[in-house]
């Protein structure tokens, strides 16, 4: 029997994905030119409606028509390679899709390449790693609605499930699957920040990792839960099986990064979105790979890894409610940027949609995705959750945690970049009058870039009482 969906790379993520949607009773082909990953699929699928094929040829051969083919392979030039491969043996109403983390220009790039082949392109963010793969992952499709139509039963059938519902929707025009899913790292870049800060923190206070997996434990059943909380917990618990050590103790504190975080970043430069928060958790990650250098210059200084002897039952609670308050800028700078973006892009991508694919299956998946859901169900227009009545009273009560938070790491001297941008970005968009007149004036003052005025419109230039030194000589 024809198989009636084909995946291109049998890697550990496009392996598990095979196995699930063999699973829900679709027949699946899987190509890789590596000949261990095919036999490792074999014997994984077997018994299941799994084949694999040696060849593109092959693997074309063995698809029913339309034939659906997802690449699952590093980004770049190999996805290029793969789709310059397959395209010549496709036909009309064919449909490839770009599972990978490719950048959101590379598949816009590549959809309007294919838009007047006949061929469907659909360039889909899939997020859960290999967990996710293998038992639901949320997953972010983008390209045209007719396209994702003809995949939608595989892919609603494959999800994560969330209140029922599965965790995959249409994202938008073109490239606006990738380009959520870029945004879903960027935030998940600063969570992951957020929370090392925090361990950071109560660590120097004395902290022990039972206590630590006790307290993330706790956090898990509140307003934190969430899926990188939960899995801390895990981590503090974990027994190095070569020293007998704890784990965490044992992996040295260099952060990688593969880049989507950066580019999330760079995307909110060029679209003028502030994202500060991931922002300085992209740079943390750089930071922390300069370990000699960190190392040899705390040689040179003695101001830091001071303990505090805080109530450290109250630097828990502050902490928690400090973290909660930072969560909410996270997911606010990531959803406004999305905003942005697809009207800039036009993508025409509905946040909230967005929100309840989030739910579940996903790394960021979290209790304050229901929240979120709700202020833009209510407000399908609003800009930032700042500005949402779901979350006012929230941030203005959680607030003080943050400033009690940084005050006792600034004690102690320890980084907390990540709060820090959290709270100078809060109370700088909630300020009013902002001391940039000065900037502005010192702009027209040695470059005549001119200055708007508080008492009437328009662009004004003054010719300021400056001589430079050079010029009275």
């Amino acid at each position: 029997m024809a198989a009636r969906f084909g995946m291109v790379g049998l890697g550990t993520m496009g392996r598990n994905l095979v196995l699930n949607i063999a699973d829900h009773g679709f027949e699946v082909c899987g190509y890789d030119r590596d000949e261990q990953q095919r036999k490792t699929m074999e014997a994984a699928a077997k018994g299941k409606p799994v084949t694999t094929a040696a060849s593109s040829a092959e693997l074309i051969a063995k698809l029913e028509s339309p034939r659906i083919i997802m690449l699952l392979v590093p980004a770049g030039k190999i996805v290029d390679a793969v789709i310059n491969e397959l395209v010549p043996q496709l036909q009309k109403g064919d449909i490839l899709i770009d599972g990978g983390n490719s950048h959101f220009t590379d598949t816009d790039r590549r959809y309007q390449a294919l838009q007047h082949s006949g061929i469907h392109f659909i360039g889909m963010g899939v997020s859960g790693g290999e967990d996710g793969a293998r038992f639901g992952p949320s997953m972010m499709p983008g390209g045209n609605i007719e396209s994702y139509n003809l995949v939608k039963d595989i892919l609603e059938a494959i999800a994560a499930k969330a209140e029922g519902e599965p965790c995959v929707a249409y994202m938008g025009h073109t490239a606006a699957g990738h380009y959520v899913k870029m945004v879903h790292n960027g935030i998940e870049y600063a969570i992951m920040q957020l929370i090392s800060e925090v361990y950071g923190l109560l660590k120097n206070e004395g902290m022990t990792n039972t206590e630590f997996a006790e307290l993330f434990d706790e956090w898990n059943k509140g307003e934190l839960q969430s899926f990188l909380v939960e899995i801390t917990s895990v981590i503090f618990r974990e027994k190095d099986p070569e020293t007998g050590n704890d784990l965490i103790d044992m992996i040295l504190d260099k952060a990688e990064q593969l880049g989507t975080g950066l580019w999330t970043s760079q995307s909110a430069l060029e679209l003028n979105v502030l994202l500060s928060v991931i922002d300085i958790a992209v740079s943390m990650r750089y930071l922390s790979s300069l370990k000699e250098k960190r190392v040899a210059y705390a040689k040179l200084y003695d101001h830091q890894n001071k303990k505090t002897n805080v109530n450290i039952e109250q630097l828990k609670n502050t902490c928690r409610d400090a973290l909660h308050f930072a969560f909410m800028m996270a997911y606010g700078q990531g959803l406004e940027l999305m905003k942005v973006a697809s009207a800039h892009y036009h993508y025409d991508t509905d946040i909230k949609t967005v929100v309840k694919v989030w739910r579940g299956g996903c790394i960021i998946r979290s209790a304050l995705l229901k929240d979120l859901f709700e202020a833009y169900e209510k407000e399908p227009d609003l800009s930032n959750i700042i500005g949402s009545a779901q979350f006012v009273n929230e941030l203005k009560n959680k607030r003080a945690a943050v400033v009690d938070f940084l005050k006792t790491a600034m004690d102690a001297g320890m980084p907390a970049a990540a709060f820090a941008a959290v709270l100078n970005y809060f109370d700088a968009y909630t300020l009013a009058q902002l001391p940039a007149n000065l900037i502005q004036a010192q702009r027209d003052l040695f470059g005549a870039h001119t200055y708007e005025r508080i008492d009437k419109p328009g662009h004004f230039h003054t010719n300021w009482n400056y001589t430079p030194p050079e010029a009275k000589q």
